[in-house]
């Protein structure tokens, strides 16, 4: 195992190799995503913490069970979200049952993300508050909430967001827009003014 010296200033796909010489260096591919990816599962999925945490342990399961098949052509980040996403999907199938709600109870960052979006600025008023913006999140369709999780509050590009969703980037585009139409419209039903 290398020391975190030798590791940090890697990037994700050079560690890769480094783990594939020594399983040891996977700790650092956790460390790195363990909280953007534990973030990003709550966010879609609405699922408590310690089911969201139980959901990120087996996507480091999966990524590393497939760590040889990553292609270098990706980018790792990409591929580690893709890996996330089929796993709360998996997840959520075998939970279909039971109630689905979002939370975002720990996540303060999430209102300001969205209002402070330049995109968003011009549908959303600025003096939404974090309550509304959440209200509002846990109302949007599924696939519409994770385009707008993907593109506005975790940051990616449409190209990112279409390799995690393998879906054509028109494609992600179209999603996108119908989902800041969907929060829109439901922000106007609740009555929360531009």
């Amino acid at each position: 195992m290398l020391s975190s010296g030798q590791i940090e200033n890697k990037t994700d796909e050079e560690i890769v190799p480094l783990v594939l010489q020594d399983q040891d260096n996977f700790l650092y591919l956790m460390k790195r995503y363990e909280e953007r990816l534990l973030r990003y599962i709550r966010r879609i999925s609405g699922l408590d913490k310690e089911d969201a945490e139980d959901v990120l342990q087996e996507v480091f399961i999966k990524i590393y069970e497939n760590l040889n098949g990553f292609d270098t052509s990706l980018k790792f980040s990409s591929w580690a979200y893709r890996i996330a996403h089929n796993q709360v999907i998996s997840n959520y199938r075998k939970i279909k049952a039971r109630p689905l709600t979002v939370s975002f109870d720990d996540d303060p960052f999430i209102a300001n993300k969205v209002s402070s979006s330049h995109d968003l600025i011009k549908e959303l008023d600025r003096e939404l508050d974090s309550i509304s913006i959440k209200n509002i999140l846990s109302k949007i369709d599924v696939k519409y909430r994770e385009v707008l999780v993907l593109k506005f509050i975790e940051e990616k590009d449409y190209s990112e967001i279409s390799d995690i969703l393998q879906k054509p980037i028109g494609t992600v585009g179209a999603l996108i827009n119908r989902g800041k139409v969907q929060f829109k419209k439901i922000a106007e039903q609740e009555k929360i003014k531009f």
